[in-house]
C-alpha cells in the first residue's frame, strides 16, 4: 500500500498499445505525422477564417471555436503520447497526470458544447433563414462561446478536486498513454463512489444532453428539409449540414463507445479500450479540418494559395 504521504512523490506509469513495445519507432513516426497534420490542419483553418472576409459569419465563428477546442484537446495528450512512444519515458507525476486529466475532459466538454452551438446554427439557417442574422448576432455568438468555456471549466473541476484528495493504494500503471478519469479512479482507494457518480453525472449532464440537443436539432432540420418542394433546394440545404454531421459522428461515436466499455466492458480485451480512447482523442482533431476544407471552397482555395506560396 502506498500513497502521497509516503517516502517519495507519487508517479503513474503510462502505457501504450497492448502488445506493442514502448518506444516503437514504426509507431512513433505515424503518431508524429498525425499530430503534425492536426496542428497544420487546425491552424490553417483558423488562419483562413480570420483572413477570408466571406467567412466572418456565425457558422465559421463556431468552426473557429471547434478548431481551438481540437487544438487544446490534442496538445493535452501530445507530451505524454510522444514521451511514451518516442522517448520511452512513461512515468508521470500525480499532479501532472491530474492536470492532464482535467484539461482533457474540459476541452472535450467544450467541443461537445460547440457542436451543439453549430447544430443550432444549422437549425436557424435552414428552418428560419430570414431571421438568421438577427438571431445569431455577434454578441450572441460571443456569449455562447463564453458560456461553453465556463461550463467546461466548472463542470470538470469537482472531478479533479475529488480525485486530488484520494490516496493511491493500488497499482500505479495506467491503461493509456494519457490520463483519463475512470482510468485513474480504478487505482484509488477509499470511498471512490462520490467521484465515480459525479463523473457519470457530469458526462450525462454535458455530453449526454448535448447529444440529445443535436439529435433534436436534426429532427427539426430534416422535417424542414422534407417540406421543401424543390429537389435541388433540398439537396443544397442538406449539403450545408454534411460537415457538421461528420464532426458530430467522429466525436460522439468514439466517446459513447468508450464510456460504455469503461463501465460495462470489463471483460473486453485491453486493446479495445486503448483503441477507443485513442480514437476519441486523436481522430476528431485530425478529421474535422480535413472535412471542412474539402466541403468549403473558400477554405480549400485559401489553403491551396498558402501551400503554393510556401512551395
Amino acid at each position: 500500500s502506498s500513497n502521497r504521504t509516503g517516502s517519495g512523490p507519487l508517479t503513474f506509469t503510462l502505457t501504450g498499445i497492448p502488445g506493442v513495445p514502448v518506444s516503437s519507432s514504426w509507431l512513433a513516426l505515424p503518431l508524429c505525422c498525425l499530430y503534425l497534420l492536426m496542428l497544420l490542419g487546425n491552424c490553417c483553418l483558423l488562419w483562413t477564417i480570420r483572413t477570408e472576409q466571406v467567412l466572418h459569419s456565425p457558422m465559421y465563428q463556431f468552426l473557429s471555436m471547434l478548431a481551438l477546442a481540437d487544438l487544446g484537446l490534442s496538445l493535452c495528450t501530445l507530451p505524454t503520447v510522444l514521451a511514451v512512444f518516442c522517448f520511452s519515458a512513461p512515468s508521470l507525476p500525480f499532479q501532472a497526470c491530474l492536470a492532464q486529466m482535467y484539461f482533457i475532459h474540459t476541452f472535450s466538454a467544450i467541443e461537445s458544447g460547440v457542436l451543439v452551438a453549430m447544430a443550432f446554427d444549422r437549425f436557424v439557417a435552414i428552418c428560419h433563414p430570414l431571421r438568421y442574422g438577427s438571431v445569431l448576432s455577434g454578441s450572441l455568438v460571443a456569449r455562447a462561446g463564453l458560456l461553453i468555456v465556463l461550463r467546461g471549466l466548472c463542470v470538470v473541476l469537482p472531478v479533479a478536486v475529488l480525485m486530488g484528495r484520494m490516496p493511491c493504494c493500488r497499482s500505479r500503471v495506467l491503461s493509456h498513454s494519457f490520463c483519463l478519469h475512470q482510468d485513474m479512479l480504478r487505482l484509488m482507494c477509499g470511498d471512490t463512489q462520490p467521484s465515480s457518480w459525479y463523473g457519470l453525472s457530469a458526462v450525462i449532464l454535458t455530453k449526454g444532453l448535448d447529444s440529445l440537443a443535436v439529435l433534436l436539432s436534426y429532427v427539426l432540420i430534416v422535417r424542414a428539409i422534407l417540406g421543401i418542394v424543390s429537389r435541388e433546394a433540398r439537396a443544397k440545404a442538406f449539403s450545408t449540414c454534411i460537415c457538421h454531421l461528420c464532426a458530430v459522428l467522429v466525436f460522439y461515436v468514439p466517446l459513447i463507445s468508450l464510456s460504455v466499455t469503461q463501465r460495462f466492458g470489463k471483460h473486453l480485451p485491453p486493446l479495445t479500450h486503448t483503441l477507443l480512447a485513442d480514437a476519441y482523442l486523436l481522430v476528431p482533431p485530425v478529421l474535422n479540418p480535413l472535412v471542412y476544407s474539402w466541403k468549403t471552397k473558400q477554405i480549400r482555395r485559401r489553403i491551396l494559395i498558402l501551400l503554393c506560396r510556401r512551395g
